[in-house]
């Protein structure tokens, strides 16, 4: 789940963090009196949940109120569109105001989880601030890593070498230390998958001030957070992800015209790529999560059917004991039936209650392909697609 700058900032203060003064505006008189109170040069930054912004003309330095209030207006319901948005854009509702910080210079520093050992990584460079990423990938600044195991125990040692490679020496490396181990309890109190500080600025005074911070938790801990998943803002998160996540399943839009299915996230990504090797396009990911009823799943397949792209769908599950097949096939003929729109049926079935669910699907009028390995299934619906093309 992402997160507004503003959010980050303020859940991270708790643990050490220091950021600008500043304040939250919702319109240009706001923005105008919040950067009178600060008083001197502020930056006015606009908060959408993409990179990319001050590209994009939504970060701006002014020296007087005024300036800021003229900005703010020009700011204020706009779509702002970056690299990461998409070319649809995101709408400006708030603004970010904030003393201006004069930096000495600025690094990089960032707390996520390593996909491959499932580690918390520490990564850094000296260098921070736009485009990072790209000049990264050009070999033009080197990005330092460190894992930190699983987190729960500080190791200064380390981590003050890591900061001496950034160039922090003395009593910034100690600040250093003091932050990387508060944003090392933030993230695992928090149960957040990233925390980006970039720039982190060195000011002229000897401090370690974030100027900009991204950060993003982990959905699936966000029952033990109401107060954090409070922050979500539905009208910036896709509608039809946040509908499956209350029907019990994991879907991402994507924009291709296959529509897949699958119980079990590893299935899913599975079938996602066979589907891609194939060269056929998904229009979507859904994995089924084991708590999920057939009337669930049935508002799964809704979100299919209802995308007019979608040419086919591709069902690939395997039944367990808490999901037997047959509850997948009955929430697929509720969804066909509630529809009215027929799709081709590309069918793979395994494991408990294949047959049953087999039967099941005739009961609805649901016509099948029925396909005895994941690979068949997988050129088979993309086969069909591409004739529906």
């Amino acid at each position: 789940m992402k997160i507004h700058e503003f959010q980050a900032k303020q859940l991270l203060a708790p643990y050490g963090l220091q950021v600008p003064e500043g304040g939250v505006a919702i319109t240009a008189p706001e923005a105008g009196d919040i950067a009178r109170r600060l008083g001197g040069p502020v930056v006015v930054k606009a908060q959408i949940q993409a990179g990319g912004r001050q590209k994009a003309g939504g970060v701006h330095q002014v020296d007087a109120a005024e300036a800021a209030e003229s900005v703010a207006g020009r700011l204020l319901g706009r779509k702002l569109v970056t690299a990461q948005t998409g070319r649809n854009g995101e709408m400006v509702k708030r603004l970010l105001i904030e003393t201006a910080i004069a930096a000495k210079r600025e690094l990089h520093l960032a707390l996520l989880v390593d996909s491959s050992s499932g580690e918390l990584m520490l990564i850094g460079s000296a260098k921070g601030g736009a485009d990072i990423e790209e000049q990264a990938a050009r070999g033009e600044i080197k990005v330092n890593q460190l894992r930190l195991g699983a987190g729960s125990e500080p190791r200064k040692q380390e981590i003050a070498r890591f900061l001496s490679e950034l160039g922090l020496d003395g009593a910034l490396q100690e600040q250093g230390c003091a932050l990387v181990d508060g944003l090392r309890r933030a993230f695992l109190e928090l149960d957040a998958s990233l925390i980006e500080i970039n720039p982190l600025a060195v000011t002229e005074q000897g401090g370690l001030v974030a100027l900009d911070v991204k950060m993003m938790l982990d959905d699936n801990a966000m029952f033990r957070h109401p107060d954090l998943a409070a922050l979500r803002e539905e009208d910036e998160a896709s509608a039809a992800e946040l509908q499956a996540q209350r029907h019990q399943l994991n879907y991402v839009q994507l924009d291709g015209d296959i529509g897949l299915v699958a119980n079990g996230a590893g299935l899913g990504l599975a079938t996602l790529d066979m589907v891609v090797a194939a060269k056929g396009r998904p229009a979507n990911f859904m994995d089924i999560r084991t708590t999920a009823k057939s009337l669930d799943i049935a508002q799964g397949f809704r979100l299919l059917l209802d995308n007019p792209a979608t040419k086919a769908l591709l069902i690939n599950v395997h039944g367990g004991g808490m999901q037997p097949c047959d509850t997948i096939a009955e929430g697929l003929g509720v969804a066909m039936r509630r529809s009215g729109r027929k799709l081709p049926l590309v069918v793979r079935l395994a494991g408990n209650n294949a047959d049953f669910a087999r039967s099941r699907f005739k009961n609805f009028g649901c016509e099948i392909v029925d396909c005895p390995d994941m690979w068949s299934a997988a050129s088979t619906a993309v086969a069909i697609a591409a004739k529906g093309a």
